[in-house]
């Protein structure tokens, strides 16, 4: 399947209407504009969560209908323990998480997308963007084990060779830093 240049891979599978999905690298606004075209031509309704911020009139309307979901940055709230409640309440319940948290270079990953499939008992999907050959789309599903050290190096074994828009703000552990 193609998409304004960019070849998507993967298909809809069953698993798709109730997981996490983690995006990477997030290195631009771009990131989500493709990830997001790409998750609608799989057929896939997934949430999303973006700083509250951005949601002002009338781009707060928007990003809701697209599935946004505001987050305050500055409240110590248990995002998990939330978010696996929207998964309990629901039966048609994905999430799209970028684990670096940010566009910028960022040292490590953000543990929450491991915890809330945990938590929720559902898969993880790689989702990718290549920026070198084009393409993206849903990579492979992952069940975490709950062995966090062991699973996030077979998650990054499947980044190691993704390029970045912006390959310096990517970054790996350092086993598998692109660079």
């Amino acid at each position: 399947m193609s998409l304004f240049g960019w070849k998507l891979n993967g298909k809809p599978e069953l698993q798709m209407k109730k997981c996490v999905f983690i995006e990477a690298p997030h290195t631009t606004m771009w990131d989500f504009v493709w990830g997001r075209l790409g998750l609608w031509q799989l057929g896939v309704n997934v949430k999303f969560f973006i700083k509250k911020e951005m949601f002002f009139f009338p781009l707060g309307g928007i990003l809701k209908s697209l599935g946004g979901i505001p987050v305050d940055r500055g409240k110590k709230t248990n995002m998990v323990d939330q978010i696996v409640e929207m998964y309990n309440k629901s039966d048609n319940f994905s999430i799209v998480i970028t684990p670096e948290g940010t566009r910028k270079y960022t040292e490590h990953w953000k543990k929450g997308f491991y915890y809330i499939a945990m938590k929720a008992n559902v898969p993880i999907y790689l989702g990718y963007l290549d920026y070198k050959k084009k393409e993206g789309g849903a990579g492979i599903i992952f069940y975490p084990t709950g062995d966090y050290e062991k699973d996030l190096a077979e998650i990054q074994e499947f980044y190691k060779d993704k390029v970045a828009k912006y390959p310096e703000n990517f970054n790996l552990s350092k086993q598998y830093q692109n660079k």
